[in-house]
């Protein structure tokens, strides 16, 4: 339509800013020219692009780590095909024969660079496809088939024996060498297996559950079989093309091949590896060595002896999850940390910040000498706040926190009461209004910066009134509160002038 004419770019993007380039990166080092360097080319192509590429070179063993071309490389560029492919075909060559190889790469090379369903694309079977084009079911594209094998075969002929069988001799490619000799016995399944694995590991996958058409590639990536494949039920795949269309959150298989569990570990053995994980996971710390091929785990057991570093990491990780409430807060560890807030909010540094936020940034600091001791939140859950809270202290301010944010304050009954600072506007004094007889004003705290609010209480111990200003409340509001409550307790003195009575 006229429309979509209108919304059409002026050109086409140029190729070399969509397109893989693998092997056009592997033709540049071949010339000499690394990275396009030197070259006018029409467009440049894109960094990530190249960088991806490069790094994927590198992997292979066609680059080195100047980016010049290796001499395992030349050998990948003399193939003609995707560089994954050629270096497929020269690995896999020694393992399961050249002949079955090449037969094998010439299927996934046949629709463009890195394969695509080529012979046989009506199915995801990569296995089916094979047999098709042997039994010359289409003759012309068995033909073209034969043709690229042949030429694969030549090219590969020094990399293992012409038939299906490997000899059994010495491998000497870095990258083939102490694979086991899959044997002329084995079936083709797991021939094209290792070799699809080999060219694409990071889409080696296991099934979520057994028989279930979901899958996890050894990439991170989840991909899932159509309805009715033939594969369906197969324990591990070796995708060789996947596509994710828009707004899917797995890859859709195209071409694959069955698997069994040993071949893909040593199809993916560059992405092999055990490590140890310490991490908070599910509510507590867990530490398990794990197994992986890439993504996918194959095994893992409990880790009696984690390392320290880790253990820290997951423990300081899990508080952050789960918030200070993790810790043991004690009513004189709650206390202090509202003292410690009045002091930041009133007198600023070097009193800390002891809000959520500040507290889980500094909790290193602060927790760092009792995590030695924590394996599990149980642990986690034993730690005194209060103590650990202590190390914020600032040094020698912290020999006047008593003075200047008291806990308790004496008054004129000689009781010492609690004070409150948890609130907004000031430490708060909830005291019965027959203690305080004889104040004639309020006292401060913080060097006088902060008058302390009173919150008054009936002998019942039930709020009454509010003040900062005791004086203008024993002129105006205590008359009030007299008269109502000397009704209520008669046995209490309820004196005209309180700022002289005992308390």
């Amino acid at each position: 339509s006229a429309a979509e004419h209108d919304r059409l770019p002026a050109q086409a993007e140029p190729e070399i800013a969509v397109a893989d380039l693998t092997g056009f990166a592997l033709d540049l080092a071949v010339w000499g020219h690394p990275g396009g360097v030197g070259l006018e080319l029409l467009s440049d192509p894109p960094t990530g692009a190249m960088d991806a590429a490069g790094a994927s070179l590198r992997a292979l063993g066609a680059l080195d780590d100047t980016g010049r071309v290796t001499r395992r490389g030349r050998s990948i560029a003399a193939v003609g095909v995707h560089p994954r492919l050629a270096s497929a075909l020269l690995d896999g060559a020694p393992v399961v024969g050249v002949r079955r190889a090449a037969e094998i790469v010439a299927i996934l090379s046949g629709d463009g660079p890195a394969g695509g369903g080529g012979p046989g694309s009506g199915s995801d079977d990569l296995l089916a496809a094979w047999r098709r084009l042997r039994s010359d079911a289409d003759r012309a594209a068995s033909a073209r088939w034969r043709d690229e094998a042949r030429r694969l075969r030549s090219v590969a002929e020094p990399a293992g024996p012409a038939g299906g069988e490997p000899s059994g001799g010495d491998i000497t490619d870095d990258h083939a060498a102490g694979r086991r000799p899959l044997g002329g016995g084995v079936a083709d399944d797991l021939a094209a297996g290792l070799v699809v694995g080999l060219a694409f590991p990071e889409r080696l996958a296991r099934a979520r559950v057994p028989g279930g058409t979901t899958y996890l590639m050894a990439g991170g990536t989840a991909a899932e079989l159509t309805a009715g494949s033939a594969l369906t039920g197969a324990g591990w795949l070796a995708v060789a093309v996947a596509d994710r269309g828009a707004g899917r959150t797995s890859a859709r298989v195209r071409l694959a091949v069955a698997l069994d569990a040993a071949t893909a570990r040593e199809a993916g053995g560059v992405l092999l590896g055990t490590v140890d994980e310490v991490a908070w996971s599910g509510g507590d710390v867990v530490a398990r060595r794990v197994e992986r091929l890439g993504a996918i785990v194959l095994a893992e057991r409990p880790l009696a002896r984690p390392d320290p570093a880790l253990l820290e990491a997951a423990v300081l990780d899990g508080l952050r999850r789960e918030g200070l409430a993790a810790l043991r807060w004690t009513r004189d560890a709650v206390g202090l940390r509202e003292r410690l807030a009045f002091c930041h909010r009133i007198l600023g540094d070097p009193w800390p910040d002891v809000d959520d936020a500040a507290l889980l940034g500094s909790a290193p600091d602060w927790l760092g000498p009792d995590l030695a001791g924590v394996r599990r939140r149980a642990d986690l859950e034993r730690l005194d706040a209060g103590h650990a809270l202590r190390r914020l202290l600032p040094w020698p301010q912290a020999a006047r926190l008593d003075a200047l944010a008291p806990e308790r304050l004496e008054v004129p009954s000689g009781s010492r009461v609690r004070l409150d600072y948890s609130g907004p506007d000031g430490p708060v004094l909830a005291v019965k209004v027959a203690e305080v007889f004889g104040w004639e004003r309020v006292p401060a705290v913080a060097d006088g910066r902060a008058p302390v609010v009173l919150h008054l209480l009936s002998p019942a111990g039930r709020p009454v009134a509010v003040t900062s200003d005791l004086a203008s409340f024993w002129r105006t509001g205590y008359p009030q509160v007299r008269a109502e409550l000397r009704g209520r307790y008669p046995r209490h003195p309820w004196p005209d002038d309180p700022t002289t009575a005992p308390p």
